[in-house]
């Protein structure tokens, strides 16, 4: 049997949000690739210069936080119970 020591509680909070960031990116790498208009929708801020690129994406942020505040408060009443 392989001797594993048992980890601190820090480095497992570590690895385990590596990880979790890693699945982020590729989620993300995965929904641009579907949907194409993400990312470049109106109040998306984009700013160039010679050797200088800032993006803030503000309308991408509105629409995924009014996305995911949607489908999070579905998910909660199912788990719930219908608000109950």
């Amino acid at each position: 049997m392989l001797y594993m020591p048992e980890l601190h509680p820090l480095a497992r909070l570590l690895i385990f949000g590596g990880v979790g960031l890693i699945v982020l990116g590729l989620l993300v790498q995965l929904a641009t690739s579907l949907l194409p208009g993400i990312g470049r929708l109106p109040g998306d801020i984009v700013i160039e210069r010679d050797n200088f690129k800032l993006y803030i994406p503000l309308g991408t942020m509105i629409v995924l936080s009014i996305t995911l505040s949607i489908l999070l408060n579905l998910i909660a009443r199912l788990f719930n119970g219908g608000g109950r």
